[in-house]
């Protein structure tokens, strides 16, 4: 599966508005992880099965909250059982598609 997901403090604790450290912290929770991840200016995305993606996220929430007392939390998921490698697969589809 694919889950791409948004963690950040729902109260920023810096005097700018800034959430960068605790998202940070959190991404660094999913490259730990060591399963196959992307991140871009909005989502990080992973690839697992379904519960150890979801124990990734649940870290990764778990860290924001140690630095803010609400967390918010966004996650859209792509469940294809059988299929791997899809965090690419599919913008390559995509990137083929585009060109032909």
């Amino acid at each position: 599966m694919l889950v791409a997901f948004s963690v950040a403090p729902a109260v920023a604790t810096s005097a700018d508005g800034s959430v960068s450290d605790a998202v940070a912290a959190a991404i660094r929770v999913v490259r730990a992880s060591g399963l196959p991840n992307r991140t871009d200016s909005m989502f990080t995305t992973i690839e697992g099965e379904w519960d150890e993606v979801m124990a990734v996220v649940k870290e990764a929430v778990e860290v924001v909250a140690a630095v803010s007392p609400r967390v918010s939390l966004v996650l859209k998921a792509d469940i294809r059982p059988g299929f791997t490698g899809q965090l690419s697969a599919k913008v390559e589809r995509i990137e083929q598609a585009l060109a032909d």
